[in-house]
């Protein structure tokens, strides 16, 4: 079976007027107007089998929204091919695109002062869907999404969350197999959030769907994916699981302790960094590979009303790796022992050994 999503070399450079400043460098540029190359996306190459669920992250600028553009056919690469859902997007016509759905959260496609239905009906008919088939889907999104009565008021008197629920069911109707979705929950609040991951996952699940994802809520990535590529200036820098790049970025874990008896902080210290220490509450960073040794030790040792080892938070994992100018130096990522595989592991204080 073909993979759903092939990006082979892609690039994409940008001719930028340059101009020099005040009235004179106005003029000049009129005259004798000169332009540098701008690559936003260069030499982009990964794959996505059919059915998974990958996170395409990078700062702002990084080139993602340019990238996924251009798998979507709405431009066109200065080089480099692609094919997504079976077809060249460039060429693939309504065929590909009643295959594929992009949505991006900064922008909207219902129609402001009409109900949403009014935008389910209009699409409805751009994709050509059969009344019946029709029918059966809007019921399943509206269930999945809890639209409600949502879909009879007009865009303009919904909330930014309703708003986006609604702009998912319309941009679903067609059902598409491979679905682009950038920021899809931008400036939401986090219940609204958990809807829009809960659904996705659901539509995921039921339908079978590819999902190419970005997003700056790290959230929906460990939500929704395993996988991750991420992007900065222009450049893959990475392009495998998440845990594994934990694994490569930040070789300690945390040891979140809780003590019945509090103790002196220079007694931590003999455990590990001590990162916080607000007694009874610790936090201790441990080489990940010393842990597991560590955190028993903790226990053996101390009064431990409760205890935890956890990898540091993943925002600040993809802040490191967004930093990191060698590709090779993320890709080369060490295998993780079964022993420390687990990201999160929970001990009562009262099965510890005395």
């Amino acid at each position: 079976m073909p993979n759903a999503i092939v990006a082979t070399e892609l690039s994409k450079t940008y001719d930028v007027k340059v101009r020099d400043p005040g009235i004179k460098g106005a003029l000049g540029a009129l005259v004798h107007p000169r332009y540098r190359q701008v690559r936003a996306v260069d030499n982009v190459s990964f794959e996505i089998e059919r059915g998974e669920a990958v996170a395409f992250l990078g700062p702002n600028g990084a080139g993602k929204t340019t990238t996924l553009k251009m798998l979507t056919g709405l431009l066109f690469p200065s080089s480099g091919r692609a094919h997504a859902a079976g077809f060249d997007p460039w060429t693939g016509g309504n065929a590909f695109r009643q295959r594929i759905a992009f949505v991006l959260g900064n922008k909207q496609q219902l129609l402001w002062d009409l109900p949403p239905e009014e935008t389910f009906r209009l699409n409805r008919a751009i994709y050509g869907v059969p009344n019946a088939e029709y029918v059966k889907r809007r019921a399943e999104l509206v269930e999945l999404l809890g639209l409600g009565n949502l879909i009879d008021k007009p865009a303009r008197q919904l909330s930014l969350g309703e708003r986006m629920k609604c702009e998912l069911a319309a941009a679903l109707l067609h059902r598409p197999e491979v679905l682009f979705l950038d920021e899809p929950t931008l400036g939401l609040d986090l219940e609204a959030q958990q809807t829009i991951r809960s659904f996705l996952g659901e539509y995921r699940t039921r339908h079978g769907a590819t999902i190419l994802l970005t997003s700056h809520y790290m959230a929906d990535v460990t939500a929704l994916t395993s996988r991750v590529l991420i992007i900065n200036r222009g450049r893959l820098l990475y392009n495998g699981e998440l845990s594994e790049l934990v694994a490569r970025i930040a070789p300690i874990k945390r040891i979140e302790l809780v003590l019945s008896v509090p103790v002196p902080r220079s007694v931590l210290e003999a455990y590990g960094t001590v990162a916080h220490y607000a007694p009874p509450r610790a936090t201790l960073e441990v080489p990940r590979e010393f842990a597991t040794a560590a955190s028993t030790r903790l226990l053996s040792e101390l009064d431990v009303a409760d205890l935890s080892i956890q990898d540091p938070p993943i925002e600040e994992v993809i802040r490191i790796a967004f930093g990191e100018g060698d590709a090779a130096s993320i890709q080369e990522v060490p295998e993780e022992s079964s022993e420390e595989a687990s990201a999160l592991v929970r001990t009562d204080a009262r099965r510890a050994p005395q």
